[in-house]
């Protein structure tokens, strides 16, 4: 009978994708984007305060 569990082989890269890593690029276009809605957001609590 064969046994259906993944064995890693001598010199295969067997690290699970980090989720850090794949999230890191996305952050100088994220960034701003969030800052400009919570400032927004900031800016209408005043307005709607005032």
């Amino acid at each position: 009978m064969s046994d259906p569990a993944h064995r890693p082989i001598q010199g295969e890269d067997n690290t699970p994708p980090d989720g850090v890593d794949a999230v890191v690029p996305l952050i100088p276009i994220v960034l701003p984007l969030v800052g400009g809605v919570l400032i927004f957001l900031l800016a209408f609590i005043a307005v709607y305060m005032a």
